[in-house]
């Protein structure tokens, strides 16, 4: 079974080269957020995008998200997040795209997932070539 200590490392596997292919790496994340992840309960799943200067230059961010709560001994610790994320220059059709949209708020993960690929904020992305894309796990 996944834990949440190899979740990015699985995820990247499962990915494998790919890692700039955003339709694979969709496909890969979509069917990675229905495992099971050892002592986790929740399937938290995050779809967002926007222009931030994050890393000092204006950038675009489409970024999915899976978020673990970690417990120690049954007691609440922190919250890690693993990102596939993917960075783009601003354009103008880009700079018009914001969205940050949580999987709690929908009764099924499928009508999260089938909600999110029917998005403009998502569609529009998925056909352009990315500057950089990373995969990785941080805390939160």
């Amino acid at each position: 079974m996944i834990t949440i200590q190899n979740a990015e490392n699985d995820l990247k596997d499962k990915i494998g080269e790919d890692a700039d292919d955003i339709k694979k790496v969709w496909e890969t994340f979509k069917g990675f957020c229905k495992e099971p992840i050892e002592g986790e309960e929740n399937k938290e799943i995050l779809f967002q995008c926007g222009v931030y200067d994050f890393t000092g230059d204006e950038l675009f961010h489409f970024d999915f998200v899976r978020q673990f709560t970690v417990y120690e001994e049954d007691e609440y610790s922190h919250i890690e997040q693993l990102h596939c994320e993917f960075l783009f220059k601003p354009t103008d059709e880009l700079r018009e795209l914001e969205v940050e949209e949580w999987s709690m708020d929908y009764e099924h993960i499928d009508d999260f997932l089938n909600h999110i690929e029917n998005l403009r904020e998502f569609q529009i992305p998925l056909n352009l070539k990315p500057i950089k894309s990373e995969i990785y796990q941080e805390e939160v």
